[in-house]
């Protein structure tokens, strides 16, 4: 199971943003029992500087991108495309990060500190990434955090097309397998994720469910702390 790291000093809370205001505070640090406290309070980490850099934001959208059980839609095309892909979970950790912050990719904004960070978390248990193979090369995934149902999806990357849909769909059959109460937070709705069946829902309503899955079990394919 997760290491639970030392509390946070900081208070963190959506509570006081307005409607359809997504930047909740500034500050604080990147500490584990910072970023646990942000996502069991619906918040997450994005630096406000060039790049991602400093100061450190914390986020809390209105609306959220989400995914419920249910909402998963896989086109065709990508059904044909799934085929020639394998997939893992927690082999590569590493290399999704590096691949989601590369520095020629529009909006990059995953620093060394972001990375570092995460791997942290990752070693303690909590984070956790899914990795799309073809022919042996790692051509997409994603990372994100786990507490309890909830997983936060933190960043995607691809290198061929569909890639990072492949890794958002087995990402949800991970979640899937169970039969437990689920959420897929990916912060903002896009159209490439529209496809997938992500879906916006108001500040209120997502803090209401994450309170309702942060508490149930952990899928069994993240109990045990990576190696």
């Amino acid at each position: 199971m997760p290491v639970e790291p030392p509390p946070t000093p900081w208070v963190l809370t959506p509570a006081g943003a307005g409607p359809g205001e997504d930047l909740v505070a500034v500050g604080g640090d990147l500490e584990p029992g910072t970023l646990l406290a942000a996502y069991r309070a619906g918040l997450f980490p994005m630096g406000l500087g060039v790049g991602g850099g400093p100061p450190l934001g914390w986020w809390s959208p209105d609306p959220r991108g989400v995914m419920l059980p249910g909402d998963l839609h896989v086109s065709r095309s990508l059904q044909r495309s799934l085929r020639r892909f394998e997939v893992s979970v927690d082999a590569a950790f590493d290399r999704v990060v590096e691949g989601c912050a590369d520095p020629r990719r529009d909006g990059a904004w995953i620093t060394p500190e972001i990375g570092t960070a995460y791997r942290r978390l990752h070693d303690l248990g909590w984070a956790h990434s899914v990795e799309v193979w073809q022919e042996g090369e790692l051509v997409g995934g994603l990372y994100g955090v786990a507490v309890g149902g909830l997983f936060a999806a933190e960043s995607k990357f691809h290198r061929v097309t569909d890639a990072s849909k492949a890794a958002v769909v087995a990402l949800v059959r991970v979640l899937e397998q169970d039969g437990m109460p689920w959420l897929l937070d990916v912060q903002w709705r896009t159209d490439h994720l529209a496809t997938l069946g992500v879906r916006e829902m108001p500040r209120e309503d997502y803090l209401r469910r994450l309170r309702e899955v942060r508490s149930a079990p952990l899928p069994n394919r993240w109990r045990a702390i990576p190696s």
